[in-house]
């Protein structure tokens, strides 16, 4: 991707995300806008959660930076209707020939060791298309694993493992936080990073750790508007630069 087209889809993430208000009008559909992922869970061999989790917040900011924004205007225009409301993502499972159906709706696929995640462009919930609408929202779990130490100078999502979120509500929230993060950070940071393909990292960390992670400076937190599982307004995941 050339510096150019980084620059532009990085202005509008910058400057929609960051401006608000974001809302919805529940007698228009076409507001309620929402950004699908789909987790490639098989039933055998299945991903690590922790890998899930980054693929699945990896694919969110790849999408939201693609060079599409720049040439593709039909591309652009769904992102601009999804940041100009509220920013929701909904997180499905699939498998099998579903999972290969998908890859041929505009998205964009990540690979994170074990896993495998795709984020589609954004659309009004009435209009998912009907290969992701088969997707079931359920049946996503996968344990808590032990991920290996962090030993390099890459962004890290820390979630609030004291919540007890499903993976799909983890990684929905994890893909908010990169998004957040980079619309937070300066260009010239944005750009080192997509040289590294948006490497992070996701921890899932006790309450006490993870109130320390808010707190600290540049933190960027991602707070929940409740629609599902957690309080209104609770921290969720707070991106570490």
């Amino acid at each position: 991707m050339s510096k150019e087209t980084l620059l532009d889809a990085h202005l509008l993430l910058t400057q929609r995300v960051s401006d608000g208000p974001h809302s919805e009008d529940p007698s228009d559909p076409s507001t309620v806008q929402a950004m699908q992922l789909a987790l490639h869970i098989p039933k055998q061999d299945p991903p690590r959660r922790t890998d899930v989790l980054e693929a699945a917040a990896r694919s969110v900011v790849k999408l939201c930076l693609d060079e599409r924004v720049a040439t593709d205007p039909e591309f652009r225009a769904a992102l601009e209707r999804w940041y100009g409301h509220l920013i929701r993502k909904v997180a499905r499972r699939a498998r099998n020939s579903a999972w290969d159906r998908v890859q041929d709706l505009p998205g964009v696929t990540v690979e994170d060791d074990s896993a495998q995640v795709r984020a589609f462009v954004p659309s009004a919930v009435s209009e998912v298309p009907a290969d992701i609408r088969k997707l079931q929202i359920s049946g996503t779990e996968l344990p808590l694993d032990d991920p290996d130490e962090i030993v390099d100078d890459f962004p890290v999502i820390y979630i609030d493992g004291s919540l007890a979120m499903t993976l799909g509500k983890a990684a929905a929230q994890a893909g908010h936080a990169s998004m957040l993060l980079a619309a937070h950070q300066p260009f010239e940071w944005v750009e080192k990073w997509a040289e590294f393909d948006f490497a992070l990292h996701v921890r899932e960390v006790s309450a006490e750790e993870f109130a320390v992670f808010v707190a600290q400076p540049g933190s960027v937190p991602v707070r929940d508007a409740g629609f599902t599982e957690v309080a209104p307004n609770t921290v969720t995941v707070v991106a570490i630069p």
